[in-house]
């Protein structure tokens, strides 16, 4: 059983080796086993690739790389586009730290659907590049094209599928009645959140996407977490921001994360320690952005104003929610293992979750720093992820 995370390679430019050490090394400490590095058509991408590879082989943690073309940015309409794959696998498909499944190197795709490579169809087009990459290296095609699943069965190149749209309940629109909006089964990658237009990401999407993998253990090979560090996107879990993006910290999600994964690879679940993680937008999704140039994403009425809440206890206990001081404080009592609790937001106030057991707190979180503002400067449903210590 393998967990890995998708890494945006396109946001490392100016990594040095000591960015890519310290990514690894935050990633393998909770329960991350690699990265899948989404590179594109630029040069000195292949750089960080390289520099990436360094950073692993001085790891002392058995952390493996493989390689995700971004189709969306690197052109296939001829021949010799075919070129920028093989580069990649000259360069590093022998790497002791290249991920192989089943003896084959692990490559997969963003995207790729639209990709002919000069032939007359994508399938084609796939079926020359596949056969022209292993003659560098034996290949594991997994790619994640945009297309209606019945259509895999015609693609003799690929080895396996990647739903990379399967981490969100993208059907959903906000004319879908409530009852559906809020209630729906759906199935693949693993992800907390997404805001670039609103993929639902509400009712603790990312623990319910892990207690359905781990459901079907015994039917899936590879969980891909997306992502480690699409900051433009918001669905990444990296706790420390590095490259060319603004700081920030997605550290409760991490650890949450974790303690999913150490579950999918072994089945057990015994909680050791009472935590609570809180998680929440800053602003109402009715808000106004104040002068913001750029508009309300698209589906922004699918979201709700509350934040959510996931409690791990080691033994029975109660918890108490509550947002600013005028806010009526919800007690609930819960069972040994994981609780999966929300509460309503409230202008101007913050977040908080207290756990006790016998009267004593065992677990609390306030989540300094944030506050539900009414009136933001800007629009942002990025989510405000919060941790007892």
């Amino acid at each position: 059983m393998l967990t890995d995370s998708s890494f945006m390679v396109g946001n490392t430019y100016p990594y040095t080796i000591a960015d890519w050490e310290a990514d690894i090394e935050e990633a393998s400490t909770h329960e991350i086993d690699g990265f899948a590095l989404n590179v594109g058509k630029e040069d000195w991408q292949r750089d960080r690739v390289a520099t990436c590879f360094e950073a692993a082989s001085r790891s002392h943690r058995p952390f493996s790389l493989s390689l995700s073309f971004d189709m969306s940015s690197i052109p296939a309409s001829t021949s010799t586009d075919i070129d920028l794959l093989c580069e990649y696998l000259q360069s590093f498909g022998t790497h002791p730290r290249m991920f192989r499944y089943h003896g084959k190197v692990l490559v997969s795709t963003f995207a790729g659907e639209s990709a002919t490579f000069g032939r007359g169809s994508f399938e084609q087009g796939w079926k020359i590049a596949k056969e022209t990459m292993e003659q560098i290296v034996p290949v594991h095609f997994v790619p994640a094209f945009f297309i209606d699943p019945a259509r895999y069965p015609e693609i003799s190149s690929i080895d396996g599928v990647f739903n990379w749209n399967g981490g969100w309940p993208i059907h959903l629109t906000p004319a879908h009645p409530r009852s559906e909006i809020e209630c729906r089964t759906f199935m693949a990658a693993v992800s907390p959140w997404f805001f670039t237009f609103i993929y639902r990401s509400d009712d603790w999407l990312l623990v319910r996407r892990w207690e359905q993998l781990i459901a079907l253990r015994d039917r899936v090979d590879i969980v891909q977490v997306i992502s480690w560090n699409d900051y433009g996107e918001s669905h990444y879990i990296c706790p420390t921001v590095r490259g060319a993006q603004p700081a920030g910290s997605e550290a409760a999600w991490l650890r949450l994360n974790a303690f999913f994964a150490r579950v999918f690879k072994t089945l057990v679940d015994t909680v050791e320690k009472d935590e609570v993680y809180l998680w929440g937008r800053p602003h109402p999704r009715d808000a106004s952005g104040g002068g913001d140039v750029v508009p309300k994403p698209a589906n922004w009425e699918l979201t709700e104003d509350v934040f959510w809440v996931v409690v791990l206890c080691v033994a029975p206990a109660t918890v108490s929610l509550s947002c600013g001081g005028n806010s009526k404080e919800k007690t609930y009592t819960v069972g040994t293992g994981l609780s999966k609790l929300s509460h309503p937001l409230q202008v101007g106030a913050e977040m908080k979750g207290v756990v006790r057991r016998q009267g004593v707190v065992v677990a609390e979180c306030n989540a300094e720093g944030f506050t539900f503002v009414e009136r933001p400067e800007g629009y942002n449903f990025n989510a405000f992820t919060a941790m007892s210590s």
